[in-house]
């Protein structure tokens, strides 16, 4: 699953809702660290109740109706800290910070793709008679509402310091808030397959999917909107003021203080084992060496190593048009929180294509679709590109005209289209692969590979700008704009410096032609791949 993935638009930080839709596949699609069998096999280890006695529960989703509720709003919790770092990066470009900081912010987006390193240890080690979920859930949550309280009140300062945003310590404060995210997301989905019964852990995705997409929406697209000026002027209030509905101090605070209340209800109210403690929950694991053990053989096999390999490289050729083109359009004038909301009719479009495209990935070839979606999403980099040297010309004293979101809108859906239907066609590929004897353990490390493949090279992308940009000192002859020292002497010269040659234009067109090659030489490579015998994809596990 991509984080991506994800989730300004026009950026790349893909969401879980096309991997929703593999999560009950009968090979090992559901992407969960929790045991070794087939997920089929794995749900005979599911206890028919999570606590309060199964001899006394309703039949149907409406006697487990309050479970349900509990995970929808633990992952719409996981959804607003990823919600509130997509926002960020929108704030610091609304600051003229430089793109190596844009970069450097990127790595908050990591945790997500490297979580299968530590997942082991949430699995395995824990306290009995307070529950094995509740264990790591409860101070992960904890810490989570007590880092909010403190950037509520460090926020303002780290953004408006004296030398403009402090990147590093924004950076630091927010990858430990991703990090705590992603750990109470490998609780929150171990905690599914045992707080549902049998017949009703198949809402588990849904509750992922739809919670972490509506605790995004809230941490980003919605703040974005009610923390701006414009838009809350323009559309809410009828008295204009100089300040938004809410601060980001505020935000931080309210949701801060939502995850200590809310914590502190499930430790005491919500029980995780039977009555009388200490019993072992029989939905076991392996150990933790033993996993990692695991990981390492199912790693030197030789088709996955090569599969890995391809899926670590293969978005290298969008990762300019995916992590850099939100940015730049900001940087041109459009309004991040009009940016923000242009996701919004993109949430039914994005839950529609997983379960249009796999009618087309079902079968024995779903790696076709991803070769032949390839190339249109080149393209559409190149008009991204397109798209952001035309925006200032459209731009005028009142801002932007309805025909131009309009395109922007259209351009958007289209590169949906084009990314979710290499995302299904991969993900379908991880289900057809993956050893049914381990299932869950085989299916997260091709998922985290893939997440790692897009992570890196948006990073390196934002990183290049920079470099790649080409300025010039006019006004102020002998001056020079090639660092920031210079750029600074030809002012104080009384010149400025003047961009001729725009970094991202240059990576845009290097992006695509180093996906075009990939597309050539490796892509038939990994269609290729769906000709290996099955017992390549078997791991070999002794005993």
């Amino acid at each position: 699953m991509e984080h991506s993935d994800s989730y300004k638009p026009l950026n790349g930080r893909q969401r879980k809702l096309a991997a929703a839709y593999f999560s009950n596949d009968s090979r090992g699609g559901r992407d969960r660290r929790k045991s070794p069998l087939d997920p089929e096999d794995e749900l005979n280890l599911i206890p028919e109740s999570d606590s309060e006695g199964a001899m006394h529960r309703q039949p149907g989703i409406r006697g487990e109706m309050g479970n349900v509720l509990l995970l929808l709003f633990l992952y719409v919790l996981q959804g607003i800290p990823l919600g509130l770092a997509g926002s960020i990066p929108l704030i610091l470009q609304s600051k003229s910070v430089t793109y190596k900081d844009q970069a450097f912010f990127s790595f908050v987006f990591w945790p997500f793709s490297l979580k299968l390193f530590w997942a082991p240890l949430v699995d395995a080690l824990y306290f009995s008679r307070f529950g094995r979920r509740k264990s790591w859930l409860v101070p992960t949550q904890y810490l989570l509402g007590l880092f909010m309280l403190y950037l509520s009140v460090r926020v303002d300062a780290l953004l408006q310091s004296e030398g403009g945003p402090n990147v590093v310590a924004l950076t630091a404060v927010f990858f430990m808030l991703a990090f705590l995210a992603a750990t109470q997301d490998i609780a929150v989905d171990g905690w599914a397959l045992t707080m549902l019964s049998r017949e009703n852990v198949g809402y588990a995705s849904t509750c992922n999917s739809v919670g972490q997409t509506a605790g995004y929406f809230l941490g980003n697209v919605l703040f974005l909107a009610l923390e701006s000026p414009d838009f809350c002027n323009k559309y809410i209030r009828v008295v204009p003021k100089e300040s938004g509905i809410v601060t980001l101090p505020d935000f931080l605070f309210f949701w801060g203080v939502v995850f200590l209340v809310s914590t502190t209800l499930v430790a005491i109210l919500k029980r995780e084992n039977q009555p009388g403690g200490g019993r072992r929950s029989e939905e076991e694991t392996q150990g933790v060496m033993e996993t990692y053990r695991l990981l390492l053989s199912i790693t030197r096999m030789p088709a996955v190593f090569t599969f890995c390999a391809l899926l670590l490289t293969a978005k290298v050729g969008f990762s300019a048009a995916d992590a850099v083109t939100g940015l730049k359009l900001v940087e041109a004038g459009v309004p991040k929180e009009q940016l923000a909301l242009l996701a919004v009719p993109m949430v039914p479009l994005q839950i529609l294509l997983p379960l249009v495209i796999s009618k087309y990935t079902a079968g024995p070839r779903p790696l076709d679709v991803f070769y032949k979606a390839f190339p249109c999403r080149l393209l559409i980099g190149l008009l991204f590109a397109l798209l952001v040297w035309w925006t200032p010309s459209v731009k005028h004293e009142g801002g932007f005209p309805l025909y131009y979101f309009a395109i922007v809108l259209l351009s958007y859906a289209v590169h949906q289209v084009a990314l979710y239907s290499m995302y299904v066609a991969c993900m379908a590929f991880h289900a057809k692969v993956s050893d049914p004897l381990i299932g869950g353990t085989y299916m997260t490390l091709l998922n985290t590979v893939t997440n790692l493949g897009g992570n890196w090279p948006s990073t390196v992308a934002l990183w290049m700008v920079d470099p790649l940009t080409w300025k010039e000192c006019r006004g102020a002859a002998g001056q020079r704009c090639a660092s920031a020292e210079e750029a600074a002497l030809c002012v104080k010269e009384g010149g400025a410096c003047v961009t001729t040659l725009d970094g991202y234009y240059v990576e845009s067109a290097v992006c695509v032609l180093i996906g075009l090659l990939w597309w050539l030489w490796l892509g038939k490579k990994m269609k290729r791949l769906q000709e290996q015998r099955p017992s390549a994809w078997k791991c070999r596990v002794s005993q």
